[in-house]
């Protein structure tokens, strides 16, 4: 039997840090994949527009192919159709407002058969159509609007896209702890879309591999956030269309 003390830390282990819970995507709610939910459900288990992620703990090695996805992650089985140039609205946890940092999305191009049998490995197919940082030298961070609920992030689909499915990886880069541990904290989750009405764009330039995208000595990876300092997103530049 667990000690109170125990209990104690793991509750707080369950508050802290954080994922997409749901979504807004195409005019529609989906429940994103629970972590402490959909794994003991069985024969039961839903069929989710989201990858698989562990918990809400972070990936701490930036060298990991845990970071293009989280941890163990699954393709989903759906996609969810959205219009190209449409907006899609990421509900997080609420998010812990000692965990400052910037948050950035990605797109990759499935095969045409879908992305629910695949994964990119470490090639370079991931193209920034989103990134937020640091205002200034302020404590104000693309993370901060998400401690306060409701915890909403939104991007735009680039309306040039080539219709077809994508994977979106979206993250969260925590910042708090660099001083801490030889880097930062990444909070990365993916969901898989099938994107309809769209231009004739695939990105191929500026692509980049996860991992492979980010250092360690990147300026924005090593940094200390409790420093009123000027901040460099890392990654490629975001892709316009």
């Amino acid at each position: 039997m667990k000690t109170l003390a125990a209990l104690v830390v793991s509750a707080a282990l369950v508050a802290a840090h954080g994922y997409v819970d749901h979504a807004t995507i195409g005019g529609k709610d989906y429940q994103f994949y629970q972590p402490y939910q959909d794994p003991y459900m069985g024969d039961n288990k839903p069929d989710r527009v989201s990858r698989s992620i562990p918990g809400n703990g972070p990936v701490e090695d930036v060298n990991s192919i845990d970071l293009q996805c989280h941890a163990g992650a699954e393709p989903a089985k759906l996609h969810a159709p959205a219009a190209a140039g449409s907006t899609v609205t990421l509900y997080w946890t609420l998010w812990p407002d000692s965990h400052v940092g910037p948050v950035i999305t990605y797109m990759a191009r499935c095969p045409d058969t879908g992305c629910q049998d695949w994964s990119p490995g470490t090639k370079p197919v991931w193209f920034k159509i989103k990134e937020g940082g640091r205002e200034g030298t302020s404590n104000v961070w693309a993370a901060t609007p998400l401690m306060t609920a409701p915890s909403a992030y939104t991007y735009t689909i680039p309306s040039c896209l080539k219709s077809g499915y994508y994977l979106v990886r979206h993250e969260i880069i925590a910042l708090h702890s660099a001083w801490q541990y030889p880097g930062a904290q990444f909070y990365p989750g993916c969901h898989q879309l099938q994107v309809t009405g769209g231009g004739s764009t695939v990105p191929s330039t500026n692509l980049v591999s996860f991992p492979g995208a980010y250092k360690g000595s990147d300026p924005g990876i090593t940094y200390d956030a409790y420093k009123a300092q000027p901040y460099t997103i890392p990654g490629p530049a975001v892709f316009t269309c």
